[in-house]
Formats: C-alpha cells, structure tokens, sequence
C-alpha cells in the first residue's frame, strides 16, 4: 500500500489537570506532527494519471487549516484545570478542550478534524504527535 506523509511543526502549552508530575503546571512544547494518507483501497498498479496519491500542498493547506493555525501559540486547558485555576479562562490565547489535552487526546482531536477535510479516495492512516525529540504518541488506522 503507498501512503505519504507530510511533516509539520507547532508550537502550543497546555497543563494536565489531576496529575502528580510536572506536566501539572503551565508548561510549552515544539510539536511535530506527521500526518500519513494512504489509499482507500490498496493496489499494485501505477497511480494513473499524475502518478500523485494526493497533492502534498493539498494535505499541507488541510493540516494547516484544520490543525497549525488553530492550535499554533495556545494555551490548551481542559475545564478541569480552568476550574482548578480561576482567573485563566479570561485569557485571550486559551483553547477550551473537551479533555486533558495530553499527546494522546491531541491526536484524536487531530484525527477528528483531519479525517473530515481529506479528499474521498485517500485515508488517515498513521499520525504521530512527537512533545519533545524523544517521546510521541502515535495513531494507526
């Protein structure tokens, strides 16, 4: 099966409420985010035509769209936290999230919003959502 992957790069804070490490404080991290597509049926054959599965610049202006702009230099706090901390919701760079917004829950958010702009004949199927160089979450159809 062919599938293609674009990279891209944001920058976000978020705290996670009810937890005993560090990651219970305020706190940033330069994402990477992959984004891979594949096919929605799988073949052997040569792609006709242009010989392109999808357009990286298609998936670069859904991404960046759906994802980059709206998550790139905010605070994203669940309304466990803002309950925890009063005061903060009155700040003009928060994201109110549904959930703790650690790595994992991020990736279904993406998957969410992702999966409903991409074009009919291709398929999310693998993200990964790296906080720092070593450590990642990842999701596969």
């Amino acid at each position: 099966m062919i599938s293609i992957t674009k990279i891209f790069h944001f920058e976000t804070a978020h705290a996670i409420a009810n937890y005993e490490g560090p990651c219970k404080d305020i706190h940033g991290h330069s994402y990477e985010l992959h984004i891979c597509v594949a096919a929605k049926t799988a073949s052997d054959a040569y792609i006709p035509g242009t010989g392109i599965l999808v357009d990286f610049k298609e998936i670069k202006e859904i991404v960046r769209t759906a994802i980059v702009k709206p998550l790139d230099h905010k605070l994203i706090l669940s309304d466990a936290f803002l309950k925890q901390h009063p005061g903060l919701e009155n700040e003009k760079n928060i994201m109110l999230f549904d959930a703790e917004p650690t790595a994992e829950n991020l990736l279904i958010y993406i998957k969410q919003k992702v999966q409903e702009r991409l074009p009919d004949h291709v398929v999310l199927h693998r993200m990964r959502l790296y906080e720092t160089k070593g450590s990642y979450a990842e999701w596969t159809a």
